[in-house]
């Protein structure tokens, strides 16, 4: 915690330093999709690949903020619902299934109003026999290379890796974390919803038909051209209030995270254009709509700035949301 303003007295710096408190209602839900109440369109770009014997991992594309706000996407083997992934994810592993067996899938978004969208375009993907007591797993990946296609997407391409009953997917890591999977036969991806002028750092693990997984390679780093205005990863809908408890004051913040590839779980609060916190979400941290209290004195009619920022997947910080003026006194 740093740069309190130093106009604040000694016991409003205290507050804010050491009782900043995390109000229970970081709750889900949200604004409707203010799209006249049409439920969301049909996601595109749905692809299946079979990443082990008993599993398969489904991707498709984000459906745009400008077409509707979508609080879920729900994943269907055949007429079952197998799978439910927050808006902000885009891609899933189907786990327990059959070895040798086609499996057919859709996908359908859901609202903040709970409205559900139609099906998206069938896909089909065929488990691999199994492979009986195999514990080998694949040689790692070599020669991994990377360069930008374009300000947020870049093209990576390696080496095949080698097992004992044959390689069935690949699976790319941006950090550590597991952001794209492709059949056993290709050696080239594209990842995509990426940002401008940022570094990021990728590698891929070989997987066999028994789940058996390599150790990554070296990584790759790649810088995408341009510059990001932040506006892709900024917060939206973010408001703010001020109310009044045993005497006190507590400026009140509601947003909705900015949609990008996994969990935000940090944020840093700027008020009156210094930094006055950083918040950090333990456990399940909200996917749709996110709420925060902190106390800022016991004078009324003061005046206060604030704005908010998250700390994204992949270790940098997102844009600042739009910033709000709150007076102590008056409810939001």
């Amino acid at each position: 915690m740093r740069g309190v303003p130093p106009a604040l007295p000694r016991c409003r710096r205290l507050a804010l330093c050491g009782l900043l408190l995390l109000v229970a209602s970081c709750g889900w839900g949200g604004s409707g999709s203010g799209d006249g109440g049409r439920p969301p369109a049909a996601p595109t770009g749905v692809t299946a690949e079979a990443g082990s014997a008993t599993s398969v991992h489904v991707m498709w594309n984000a459906i745009a903020a400008a077409d509707a706000e979508v609080s879920r996407y729900e994943v269907y083997r055949g007429t079952t619902k197998v799978k439910e992934v927050p808006g902000s994810e885009h891609m899933v592993d189907v786990t327990r299934l059959r070895p040798s067996t086609t499996y057919v899938f859709t996908v359908r978004a859901r609202d903040a109003d709970g409205r559900l969208g139609p099906r998206s375009r069938e896909v089909r993907a065929t488990t691999p026999a199994a492979a009986a007591a195999d514990r080998s797993a694949p040689t790692r990946p070599a020669r991994l290379r990377g360069e930008p296609a374009g300000g947020r997407a870049v093209q990576l391409s390696w080496s095949a890796a080698t097992d004992d009953r044959g390689v069935v997917s690949y699976d790319v890591y941006q950090g550590g974390t597991k952001i794209h999977s492709v059949g056993g036969s290709q050696t080239a991806a594209v990842v995509t919803g990426l940002r401008p002028g940022t570094r990021y750092a990728f590698t891929v693990r070989a997987r066999d038909a028994a789940d058996n997984l390599s150790p990554a390679g070296p990584a790759v780093r790649v810088t995408t051209p341009g510059r990001d205005d932040g506006t892709s990863s900024a917060p939206t809908g973010f408001r703010a209030g001020t109310h009044r408890s045993d005497g006190a004051y507590y400026i009140d913040l509601s947003w909705v995270p900015p949609r990008v590839d996994g969990m935000i779980t940090e944020y840093e609060i700027q008020l009156d254009g210094r930094t006055v916190t950083s918040l950090v979400f333990g456990g399940e941290a909200p996917r749709d709509r996110a709420r925060y209290s902190f106390y800022v004195g016991r004078e009324p009619g003061a005046s206060h700035r604030v704005r908010i920022r998250a700390m994204l997947p992949d270790g940098t910080w997102g844009g600042f949301s739009a910033e709000r003026t709150v007076r102590t006194g008056t409810p939001r």
